[in-house]
């Protein structure tokens, strides 16, 4: 008896260790790093959680909590002064790939006339913003690298207004800790608001020199070259600013919430 169960806590602590070690492959190189130097074993990843794994759910509790130390750890070591890099229109990436949830065929079709973006939150003027009042905010443009969490990458060039110009128009409250978007997709996410204020995030009314084609998210896209590509959402409906976190599509799926590049 005593044998067995010995054998049975030894494969219990190699599945612990494959989890932790899929975890670990998971974060960039600058979170395995922190990660190294604060739990370099499974005791003291469980004190860093405080999660026991001995079956399917608290494995995913674990992964879960990882996640969410990641995403503190990111958010430590995001720096809103950074820039990403920029390229030459030669290195435009033409196709622009396609990527969603859903397939082409299945874009939503929003009808300029009746469009309005909503606001809430923790803002001063809440109207709604017609296509032509957006059109009106100082325009600038950018050429940055999508990159997705699937593997691959390409380079676009995007046109709008710096989300950080457009969030002084509505007044909103720079101290909240999130934005949160929803879509026409039924797509929905949240970022911080040092993110939000970056420099280089903009809210985007064209791609390449053209009205944003509805296969790039028409009426419009938040294009932050500082996040991966599933935080970029697009046909832009709704925009919150606050302190309640709300989570996002593929997070609320395990997907990492912070999704730096």
């Amino acid at each position: 008896m005593k044998k067995r169960n010995a054998i049975s806590g030894r494969i219990q602590l190699l599945d612990k260790d494959a989890i932790v070690k899929d975890a670990f492959k998971a974060m960039p190189a600058s979170a395995r790093r922190l990660f190294l130097g604060r739990a370099a074993t499974l005791g003291g990843l469980s004190m860093l959680t405080g999660c026991t794994v001995v079956d399917e759910e608290s494995a995913e509790k674990l992964l879960m909590k990882v996640s969410r130390f990641n995403d503190k750890v990111q958010g430590w070591l995001f720096d809103p002064n950074k820039l990403a890099p920029t390229y030459p229109e030669s290195m435009i990436t033409r196709p622009f790939p396609f990527n969603a949830f859903y397939g082409e065929d299945e874009v939503p079709e929003v009808d300029t006339a009746d469009y309005k973006l909503a606001i809430g939150g923790m803002v001063s003027d809440k109207h709604a913003w017609a296509l032509d009042e957006l059109y009106k905010l100082p325009q600038t443009s950018q050429i940055t690298r999508h990159i997705c969490v699937e593997g691959w990458s390409a380079v676009g060039k995007w046109g709008g207004v710096t989300f950080s110009t457009f969030l002084k128009r509505i007044g909103a409250d720079m101290s909240a800790k999130y934005v949160s978007f929803k879509c026409a997709d039924d797509y929905y996410t949240s970022i911080d608001m040092p993110t939000a204020l970056h420099p280089q995030t903009l809210l985007t009314f064209t791609y390449d020199g053209q009205t944003l084609p509805a296969k790039y998210g028409f009426p419009m896209k938040l294009r932050m070259p500082t996040k991966l590509g599933y935080k970029n959402p697009k046909h832009i409906t709704e925009i919150v600013v606050g302190n309640a976190y709300t989570g996002g599509y593929w997070e609320d799926q395990g997907y990492n919430w912070f999704g730096g590049s």
